[in-house]
């Protein structure tokens, strides 16, 4: 039964999005990705010896490639003749990253179901498949347990309101038993696990994501001198990831004070959504358009992706979106690492290092304007909080560090990267 409404799911997501992609370019952008797919991937693959080694990472979208990255590296450092192939299912991590140059080819996976998986893998052939944190596709990963080919979950995080631990989670199981390896985020998700008889095969090595955060800080590239004009000794909030919600949460502060200066990367950058940002606040202006001679003005709004990450150095406070959403707030890692504090909206429970850091006091959650603004107020005016705090988030983030070397030795030690 349960497999039979799984397969309705498919049916109905697939005709979901054509319906979509008739007003949403973000469907339709997963429409024309998956044209002729696997003509394209026959195409690829038969380039290739057929004993080439093929090592396959799939990613949801953008922030599990984040997460998986630092591994998919290390990989790639360490065995650079194996292929690696690298798959998305939304377009927002796949248009971003189509050209990565560690991955030796980028794709969209197919949606899943029985055929597809079938000739998606009898295509590929992989030796090993990396499953980064979540998006328990049956087909795939069941046809890739009946061939053999091992497959490792990292980063995983599992809670109790999840299927697998449910009346009704038999097919979840049996997805959880293709994997050869799970690899958690925390002792929480081991101990549900083993509720259901799979803590034998998991092993707690933490977040990716630290890894990832850490190298990227080490190795940026040097931001634009127009921003560093534009910043010059203000204090400097940066809000990252934004939703309309947290804006009109952070507005009236920034037309209130206007010795402290803005950066706001909205989550969504289409034009209209970057035009009601700007109209939103006064004295602002689109990065692109930014000038050294736009000095006076307070606001800048980034209007590209890829750039919010090196970004949170110039911040005082960073104030991270998507807490006032069902879904929950976006990645403060980013900008955890280079100690600031952190602020976010009240959804934000299902996040580790959130709950975390707010424990630890380096991070803070707020359920209205007027609770931003205190809190804003007491860290902008106390130079030794606002220190405290940060020093609170880089050593957190400093101290949960290595899952990348713990997977590696683990893929050494059962010879998954040799020949």
């Amino acid at each position: 039964m349960a497999l039979f409404l799984y397969n309705i799911f498919l049916i109905f997501y697939k005709t979901g999005v054509k319906v979509a992609s008739l007003k949403s370019n973000k469907a339709k952008l997963w429409l024309e990705g998956r044209v002729n797919i696997f003509v394209k991937l026959e195409q690829w693959r038969t380039q290739l010896p057929k004993i080439q080694k093929i090592i396959w990472m799939h990613c949801a979208s953008l922030g599990e490639f984040e997460q998986g990255r630092p591994l998919l590296e290390e990989i790639k450092k360490n065995n650079p003749n194996h292929k690696i192939l690298l798959t998305f299912f939304s377009p927002s991590g796949y248009e971003v990253r189509k050209n990565f140059p560690h991955a030796d080819s980028v794709f969209y996976l197919p949606m899943d179901g029985k055929a597809n998986a079938q000739k998606f893998i009898s295509i590929i052939q992989p030796s090993l498949v990396l499953w980064v944190k979540y998006e328990y596709w049956f087909y795939y990963l069941t046809e890739l347990k009946r061939k053999n080919i091992p497959v490792i979950l990292i980063s995983a995080v599992f809670r109790k309101t999840q299927p697998f631990f449910k009346w009704y989670g038999a097919m979840w199981k049996q997805i959880l038993q293709s994997f050869s390896k799970i690899f958690v985020q925390n002792i929480e998700s081991v101990s549900l696990l083993q509720t259901i008889g799979f803590a034998q095969n998991t092993v707690v090595t933490g977040d990716t994501r630290f890894d990832r955060v850490l190298d990227n800080a080490k190795n940026q590239s040097p931001l634009p001198d127009v921003l560093l004009n534009f910043v010059n000794i203000s204090k400097v909030i940066i809000a990252g990831s934004t939703w309309e919600e947290d804006e009109e949460e952070l507005v009236h502060y920034a037309n209130t004070n206007k010795d402290i200066k803005f950066i706001i990367a909205p989550h969504e950058i289409d034009d209209e959504r970057i035009a009601d940002v700007q109209k939103l606040f006064k004295d602002s202006i689109i990065f692109s358009q930014l000038k050294d001679n736009n000095t006076q003005a307070q606001v800048v709004i980034i209007d590209n992706i890829g750039m919010l990450a090196s970004l949170y150095k110039l911040a005082d406070v960073a104030y991270i979106g998507g807490g006032f959403n069902d879904s929950g707030i976006h990645n403060i890692l980013e900008a955890a690492v280079f100690g600031r504090p952190i602020i976010f909206g009240p959804v934000y429970e299902k996040f580790i290092e959130a709950t975390q850091l707010v424990d630890a006091g380096g991070a803070f959650s707020i359920a209205n304007a007027l609770e931003l603004e205190k809190l804003l107020d007491a860290l902008l005016k106390d130079e030794v909080l606002l220190a405290n705090t940060g020093a609170i988030c880089k050593t957190f983030v400093q101290e949960n560090a290595g899952a990348t070397k713990k997977i590696m030795e683990y893929l050494y030690e059962k010879r998954l990267l040799t020949n």
